[in-house]
C-alpha cells in the first residue's frame, strides 16, 4: 500500500461513513498514524439519497471527496481499497491492493440493504443504501415512463407506472413523499400523453404503524401526509416474493409492479476474520463492549451501525443512524488516545438527539427529546438539521439553492437518465 514506516503507534480505520469521518477528525494532531480504507474515494451523506434517487439533487451534492475531508490531518493516509478479510492473529488486514499492519485496527464499514434471505427479492428489487443504487433507481423511475408511453398493454402501462416501497420507517416515508411530489406537479407536464393518475405509489409496512422508532403522534401525522398526497398504505403485510413483475404477500394482496424499492431493513457490514462469537447472526452486527472494543479483541474496535453495543436502554444495540455514529467515532477517538497515554476509558452513553422525517413540500415530523411537532415548521427544521450536517460550504450551498428553486418552480430539473439501467433478467 505504500504507507511509510513510523514509529507512532498505527490507526487503520475501514470505511469512510459518519463513524469513520469523525473518529480520523478527532485523532488530528495526536502521535499516531491514521490511515483511512474505504471502496469509494467520497463520503455519502445518505439521508438525502432518496433525493438523488428522485431527481431533486446531483449526486455530487451529497458527496465529499475523503482526501480534502482529511488533506489538513498531518501523519495521515487514505487507501481506496476494498477490505476482504481480517488476520487478527498477526495484525494485519487483507485488501484489494495488499495487506497492512496495524497496531489498533477500527471497523466502520456501516450497513448494508437486509433482504433477509430472500434472493429472489434481493435480485429483482431496487436497493437505495450508495449513490450508484440510487442513480439505478432514478434511471430505472424514468425509463419505466418511457416504457410506458410506448405499450399499448393497458396492464403493462399501469404496472410500469406501480410503485411498491417495501418499509415503513424514514427512508420508505421520505421516497413516498418525494414521488407522490413527482407524480403531483411534474411527471404530468414531462409526460402529457400518459394519464399519470393511473400512477400507484404503495408502502407496504410489516409493522403496525409507519416511523415506528418514532412517536405514535410522529405516526400518524406520516400517514396523514402520506394520505393526503395519494399514497397507499398497507400496514401488517409482508412482502414474501417478487419475480419482477408480480410481488406477493402474506395475505390476498398482490400487486403488478415494475418497481420495487426495498427499504425493509438494514444489517452490519461485516468484515471476515472475526470470531463467530463476535458476531450478531440475524443483524450481522459485531458486538462491542461499553469503549467500543470488539470482544474477545484488545485492539479492534467497531463503530456505527456494524457495532452493537447492548445497554439496558438499547438491549439490541443503538439506532442504525448518523448520530450515534458521530457520537461514537468522536468518543472512540478520546478512549483512544487515553488507551495509548495510559489513562482510564470512558464509557460511551449515547446522546439521543431525535428523530425526523420529510413527507414532502411543506411536511416532516420531528420528534426531540422533550417537545414533538410536525408540519411546515418542522419542514424548516429538517431542511436546516439536514443541510448543516453536509459535509464542505459548496455542497450546503447547492443543496441549499436547489432546494429554494425547487420549492419555487416546483420542479426537479436532475431528471435525467445518465447512465440506462436495465434489471437482471
Amino acid at each position: 500500500m505504500n504507507i511509510p514506516k513510523t514509529s507512532f503507534p498505527r490507526v487503520v480505520i475501514v470505511g469512510g461513513g459518519f463513524a469513520g469521518i469523525m473518529l480520523a477528525k478527532n485523532l488530528k494532531n495526536q502521535e499516531l498514524q491514521v490511515v483511512l480504507i474505504d471502496k469509494n474515494n467520497y463520503h455519502t451523506f445518505q439521508p438525502l439519497l432518496y433525493q438523488v434517487a428522485t431527481g431533486g439533487l446531483e449526486p455530487d451534492s451529497i458527496a465529499f471527496p475523503i482526501r480534502k475531508v482529511i488533506k489538513d490531518i498531518p501523519n495521515f493516509y487514505f487507501r481506496l481499497a476494498e477490505v476482504s478479510e481480517i488476520d487478527t492473529n498477526k495484525r494485519k488486514i487483507i485488501t484489494n491492493i495488499g495487506k497492512l499492519k496495524y497496531d489498533y485496527l477500527v471497523i466502520a464499514t456501516g450497513s448494508k440493504t437486509n433482504y433477509f434471505g430472500n434472493t429472489k427479492i434481493e435480485k429483482f428489487s431496487m436497493a437505495m443504501k450508495s449513490v450508484p443504487q440510487s442513480l439505478n433507481l432514478r434511471s430505472l423511475i424514468l425509463e419505466n415512463f418511457e416504457d410506458a408511453l410506448l405499450t399499448s398493454n393497458l396492464e403493462e402501462r399501469n404496472a410500469l407506472m406501480n410503485f411498491v416501497i417495501v418499509g415503513g420507517g424514514p427512508t420508505g416515508v421520505e421516497l413516498a413523499g418525494a414521488l407522490a411530489e413527482m407524480k403531483k406537479g411534474i411527471l404530468p407536464k414531462d409526460y402529457p400523453d400518459l394519464d399519470i393518475r393511473q400512477m400507484q405509489i404503495n408502502i407496504v409496512q410489516g409493522g403496525n404503524r409507519l416511523l415506528n422508532t418514532m412517536s405514535e403522534i410522529a405516526s400518524e401525522k406520516a400517514e396523514d401526509f402520506l394520505i393526503h398526497l395519494g399514497v397507499n398504505i398497507y400496514k401488517n403485510v409482508h412482502v414474501v416474493d417478487y419475480d419482477g413483475y408480480k410481488v406477493d404477500t402474506n395475505t390476498d394482496l398482490n400487486f403488478e409492479a415494475a418497481t420495487v424499492i426495498w427499504a425493509a431493513g438494514v444489517k452490519g457490514a461485516t468484515v471476515n476474520g472475526l470470531q463467530n462469537e463476535c458476531i450478531i447472526e440475524r443483524a450481522e452486527r459485531i458486538k462491542v463492549d461499553e469503549f467500543n472494543k470488539v470482544k474477545g479483541y484488545k485492539n479492534v474496535f467497531a463503530i456505527g451501525d456494524v457495532a452493537c453495543m447492548s445497554t439496558n436502554q438499547y438491549p439490541k444495540g443503538h439506532p442504525m443512524m448518523a448520530q450515534p455514529a458521530i457520537q461514537q467515532g468522536k468518543h472512540l477517538a478520546y478512549n483512544m488516545i487515553a488507551e495509548i497515554t495510559n489513562k482510564p476509558l470512558k464509557p460511551f452513553i449515547y446522546k439521543d438527539k431525535g428523530a425526523m422525517a420529510t413527507i414532502g413540500r411543506n411536511k416532516a415530523v420531528v420528534d426531540l427529546k422533550k417537545i414533538r411537532f410536525q408540519g411546515v415548521f418542522a419542514w424548516f427544521v429538517w431542511m436546516f438539521v439536514h443541510l448543516f450536517s453536509l459535509i464542505g460550504f459548496r455542497n450546503r450551498a447547492v443543496v441549499f439553492l436547489n432546494w429554494v428553486y425547487n420549492y419555487i418552480r416546483f420542479d426537479r430539473e436532475t431528471r435525467l437518465i445518465i447512465r440506462p439501467f436495465k434489471k437482471k433478467p
